[in-house]
């Protein structure tokens, strides 16, 4: 008999060595990065999730490489991500191992924009005005993929302005400054943005195209995470949010709240909403 008992152990222990990771179906590892257009998201997600009874572990990510090095390892199971532009070289490199699981934004898309007071809707028209800009355009971070487009703007339509290399924050005090004082400014900016709530502003049409068309969000996880996790697949595919309810949050954020506190007053003003979610996943 003991014998017979110390075989069951070890075969019990063998049977839960070979477990997967993420064995409890209650608990998600959700990974996100850390800005403005994606914590509301995440929040959100998180939310209706948890509501449904799961777990839900959030890892913020500062750059797509460790995010999506993170989701195809495992230590992650879900991430929201732009697989058609902002990371669509990290998507393209592992999406043998991915799946797409549904979207859950649209309308990201960025460009060169100026105060709305000033007399230019094309970046065609920045040449003939390029003193009065005073020959550059205010950009952000030097690794941003948005700063890479722009750099294409400016050989492609042979611009006589200099994008200029900085931060987002050195970038938004010169936006804030120039309109405070009605002055011309050219800067490198994106929707869903609190920037673009805030000031009044509007982005340079592109009539070469050279700037990409509105992007979707997508949630993405493990190759068979939906096979896996059929009630937590239909419950993420049941969640969008508009751009504009992003762009809100980050405001309130700006604002003085915790993204925490954005996200549950959104989610208090959208009751109704969030049952019509939970009822989509009932299958």
């Amino acid at each position: 008999m003991r014998t017979i008992l110390k075989a069951l152990c070890a075969a019990a222990f063998v049977g839960l060595s070979m477990m997967p990771a993420h064995a409890d179906e209650k608990t998600i590892e959700m990974g996100t990065m850390s800005w403005e257009d994606l914590t509301p998201i995440s929040g959100i997600t998180k939310k209706v999730l948890e509501d449904a009874g799961y777990t839900v572990n959030v890892t913020q990510f500062s750059e797509w490489g460790i995010a999506y090095a993170a989701l195809t390892k495992g230590d992650v199971q879900i991430l929201a991500s732009q697989i058609d532009y902002v990371a669509q070289d990290y998507w393209n490199r592992n999406k043998s191992r991915l799946e797409k699981i549904s979207p859950v934004s649209h309308g990201l898309f960025d460009g060169i924009a100026v105060p709305s007071y000033v007399p230019v809707d094309s970046i065609d028209e920045l040449n003939a005005n390029a003193d009065k800009f005073g020959g550059k355009i205010i950009g952000i971070e030097p690794g941003a993929g948005l700063m890479r487009e722009t750099g294409d703007a400016v050989d492609g339509y042979d611009l006589d302005l200099t994008l200029v290399e900085g931060s987002t924050a050195g970038m938004t005090a010169a936006l804030k400054s120039a309109v405070d004082r009605q002055e011309w400014i050219a800067v490198t900016l994106w929707e869903p943005s609190w920037m673009a709530q805030k000031f009044d502003v509007k982005f340079l049409k592109d009539p070469k195209g050279v700037f990409p068309p509105p992007q979707t969000y997508y949630w993405i996880g493990q190759k068979g995470f939906s096979e896996e996790n059929p009630e937590a697949r239909e419950l993420i595919a049941g969640v969008f949010v508009p751009k504009d309810d992003i762009t809100a949050m980050n405001g309130a954020v700006k604002d003085g709240k915790t993204m925490d506190e954005a996200v549950a007053d959104w989610v208090a003003a959208h009751g109704d909403l969030l049952k019509r979610w939970e009822n989509i996943k009932k299958y």
